[in-house]
């Protein structure tokens, strides 16, 4: 069996999401968000991050870890802030030498849905289907469970 974190980075929601696989089995594990107050400062927040997610490797114990690539916002610093709090999430995993493995928003999306333009509805239909016992309340929630149920059927090619 295989246990996967899957990390949906984001400076105000960070989602997450552990699931299990055996074969072509998958289980649904747990899920929520990590959410940094918004008075912190931007190192604060980092922390935040980091901290979150070093306590969610601790509490379940992952094999493997996937998180989104970030795509390139019009707006470059939008763009750059993300990368803060992806390198946050991406450190506290690696310091417990889990691998990391990345994936485009497009591709999550054609994984689970064959549509690489998908929505956020087709989404959260799909994961209903995949995996029944998932019940996402946020949109970053959601993500992150795609996001390790892509990383569960792709690894089967790495």
């Amino acid at each position: 069996m295989k246990r996967i974190l899957g990390i949906d980075p984001g400076l105000l929601h960070t989602g997450w999401a552990v699931i299990d696989v055996k074969g072509s089995e998958r289980k649904y594990v747990a899920s929520g968000v990590i959410l940094p107050p918004t008075k912190l400062a931007l190192s604060e927040r980092l922390a935040f991050i980091f901290n979150g997610v070093s306590e969610l490797c601790e509490t379940f114990q992952p094999n493997e870890c996937s998180i989104e690539v970030i795509f390139v916002n019009k707006n470059g610093k939008t763009t750059l802030l993300l990368g803060h709090a992806r390198a946050a999430a991406i450190t506290a995993v690696a310091v417990k030498n889990i691998p990391v493995f990345e994936y485009e928003p497009n591709k999550v999306k054609k994984a689970l849905t064959s549509i690489g333009h998908a929505d956020k509805d087709q989404i959260y239909k799909m994961l209903t289907i995949l995996l029944p016992a998932a019940h996402p309340k946020t949109a970053d929630e959601s993500d992150a469970i795609a996001i390790a149920l892509t990383h569960a059927n792709m690894s089967r090619f790495i």
